[in-house]
């Protein structure tokens, strides 16, 4: 597994950055596609939907596990 890199995000206008990942972030911007979706505004989703205890990188691999194990 890579280490993680910082990626660069636009969530509801504002810049922002993660660190994930290769592996995470490739399977982030599949599912998004597969959802004909663009990664920011998946990404301001699960944003939204986190909790306070949990940080935005975390959210969207969590994210990733889910919607692979339920395939």
């Amino acid at each position: 597994m890579s280490r993680p890199k910082k990626r660069s995000l636009t969530l509801r206008g504002h810049r922002t950055s993660v660190s994930l990942e290769d592996e995470f972030w490739g399977a982030f911007r599949d599912i998004a596609a597969e959802q004909d979706r663009a990664v920011n505004d998946l990404a301001a989703e699960i944003d939204a939907a986190r909790g306070l205890d949990s940080g935005l990188a975390s959210a969207i691999r969590l994210f990733v596990l889910r919607s692979l194990r339920t395939r």
